[in-house]
């Protein structure tokens, strides 16, 4: 607890005392007597024991009601379908109002003149409001997002560095889920201004290897060994076709690509699996795959010199 200055100290004693002193001279000259001090006593307890007693009831009922009027909310949200990154927006932004309201009315329940503890609220707000520029440019953010839906909840996304799923759009953030499980809340500014990579709004993908072979191996054999492969999994598209390119010749290596589509759920199963099958397959038919290497060319030794 931060203890009063000395002088604060000194200066509030003598106002007490005065205080103290002025009841004891009313009572002495018979102005107030012990009796009707009491009873004022008693009244303002009594006033002050109502005003708290009213304000600990509004509280605790009108916490009960906006749990009842967001569930309320929620049912009516999903009711007429509204898209869930929507609902999620208007969920949290509702419950934030909603609570401001009961701690104006518990305040005035208190008898605090509302009119003026309004006016503090709103200076209040102005001062937080230009000290948290930041979050009122998120609130505009999501917003934006809500109306352009550059993504919503479920969708796959690649946004500020980070990859995940949209779990939901609040007011200030949106949350991803990552592939290792983790949450990450990412500004709603920095979304809606930001690049934004949506994997899930298209129906397809597109799954892409680079199989490396040594020098030497029959490229259409490669090739065939590869298509084999990637047409023999139902979940590969028919159209557009899987296709095998010779990509380049590297140092080591001759380098095929591996192009395949296939629908968004199945993404990463294709991605792994059939890797996994290249290199059975290419080991079964006998195609090597290369190991770096380099090759030393010395030159044979001079012969000697006789003087």
């Amino acid at each position: 607890m931060r203890l009063l200055p000395l002088q604060a100290v000194n200066d509030t004693i003598p106002n007490i005392q005065k205080a103290v002193a002025n009841v004891a001279q009313d009572i002495q000259q018979g102005n107030i007597s012990i009796n009707q001090l009491w009873d004022q006593l008693l009244a303002w307890s009594f006033d002050v024991g109502k005003h708290i007693l009213s304000a600990i009831i509004i509280y605790i009922i009108g916490h009960y009601v906006i749990k009842l009027l967001n569930y309320l909310l929620a049912r009516l949200l999903e009711r007429r379908k509204v898209e869930i990154s929507v609902q999620t927006f208007v969920k949290s932004f509702v419950s934030i109002l909603l609570k401001i309201l009961l701690i104006v009315t518990v305040v005035g329940a208190l008898g605090v003149n509302t009119t003026s503890f309004a006016a503090l609220l709103a200076s209040f707000g102005v001062a937080v409001g230009m000290a948290l520029s930041g979050n009122l440019q998120n609130f505009a953010g999501g917003i934006v997002i809500l109306f352009l839906k550059p993504y919503k909840v479920g969708d796959w996304i690649e946004a500020q560095g980070t990859g995940g799923t949209v779990k939901s759009i609040q007011i200030f953030h949106t949350i991803l889920q990552t592939a290792d499980g983790k949450l990450i809340h990412l500004p709603n500014g920095a979304m809606s201004s930001g690049s934004i990579t949506n994997f899930t709004q298209t129906p397809t993908r597109l799954v892409e290897w680079t199989l490396s072979v040594e020098y030497g191996e029959d490229i259409e054999r490669v090739r065939q060994a590869a298509l084999d492969v990637a047409t023999a999994d139902a979940r590969v598209l028919k159209d557009p076709a899987p296709v095998v390119w010779l990509s380049q010749l590297s140092d080591s290596s001759v380098d095929v690509i591996v192009r395949v589509w296939v629908n968004n759920a199945d993404f990463w199963n294709v991605k792994f699996e059939l890797t996994e099958r290249f290199y059975n397959a290419f080991n079964e038919q006998g195609i090597n795959f290369p190991f770096p290497q380099l090759t030393i060319h010395q030159d044979p030794p001079a012969p000697n010199s006789r003087g």
